[in-house]
């Protein structure tokens, strides 16, 4: 059996197109119909329903794909098994949320470079839907995500914790000092907030339509550590994770907003899809993010 058949099955599978498994592998459409009709005749059975030009696993393709990830995760330990030992070397792509990304690397990527000279990382910043697509589509490692706790038999959990998020503004900014504060009065004052659609930000959305309100911010960017320099400035309010906003509120800069009606559960979540294979250069990526990333017990 052509390994390279398993392989492009299960690009057909997960991407459930024999056009798009082609564009991804850089092969015809043909040559993908024939591979996997070679790939059905040596199993004798069928892998996909055909109907209306659309495609779906039959129930042997579902038992097949199962053993093909294994193959293919077999196969890569073996060509890494198979390279000199020493140094660590390859390529890494980690999927993360893009206001971790200063946290864990800003101030410590010199350090993970010195370690692992010869790991060349790739970070992807996405929404956390765009993240387990790409990490089930093996396009991504690993991921590293910031949103609601993800349950799922199909990721394997490296490290999770639970990250506080607050209201927070700068310290002159207009507000009635120790007053508890409601989200309907906060929502007529200028918000800074990162893009609609992800991570904590989606959940501030859902739960204030939960309470028929909604905020139109008067800015929306990626970088936290911009929106706490314009917060600094009074221009506005934001909800941010607590390491976010930690040291500027130590140092009396920011503060963070006491208010009563709404509380958001955020997790921060290192995983991998369970049929990857843990390469030693992954491995040490992984650690590094749990050491940077994470409180340590």
């Amino acid at each position: 059996m052509d390994i390279k058949n398993l392989t492009t099955f299960i690009y057909v599978a997960e991407l459930n197109s024999f056009t798009k498994a082609a564009e991804k592998l850089g092969f015809s459409q043909s040559t993908v119909s024939f591979q996997i009709r070679q790939l059905e005749r040596e199993l004798n059975s069928q892998l996909f329903e055909r109907v209306n030009h659309t495609i779906a696993l039959t129930e042997k393709g579902r038992e097949v794909l199962d053993y093909a990830h294994k193959v293919n995760k077999l196969t890569l330990e073996l060509q890494e098994n198979m390279q000199e030992t020493g140094t660590i070397r390859g390529h890494v792509r980690l999927a993360m949320a893009d206001s971790l990304c200063s946290s864990i690397f800003s101030k410590n990527y010199a350090s993970f470079k010195k370690n692992y000279p010869e790991i060349a990382l790739k970070i992807i910043t996405a929404g956390t839907g765009e993240m387990l697509t790409l990490v089930d589509h093996n396009e991504a490692d690993l991921v590293l995500t910031l949103d609601s706790h993800i349950y799922n038999t199909e990721y394997v959990i490296v490290k999770e914790e639970r990250v506080g998020v607050h209201f927070a503004a700068g310290a002159g900014y207009p507000l009635p000092l120790g007053a508890k504060l409601s989200v309907r009065d906060l929502c007529s004052h200028p918000f800074i907030l990162t893009e609609k659609g992800m991570s904590y930000r989606r959940l501030l959305d859902e739960r204030l339509a939960e309470m028929s309100l909604e905020i139109h911010p008067i800015l929306e960017i990626g970088s936290t550590d911009l929106i706490c320099a314009l917060l600094e400035q009074n221009l506005g309010i934001s909800l941010l994770p607590d390491y976010v906003t930690a040291k500027k509120v130590a140092e009396g800069k920011l503060v963070l907003l006491p208010v009563e009606d709404l509380e958001i559960e955020v997790w921060k979540q290192l995983l991998y899809h369970r049929n990857k294979w843990v390469s030693p250069q992954m491995e040490s990526v992984m650690e590094h993010c749990v050491k940077r990333g994470f409180s340590q017990e």
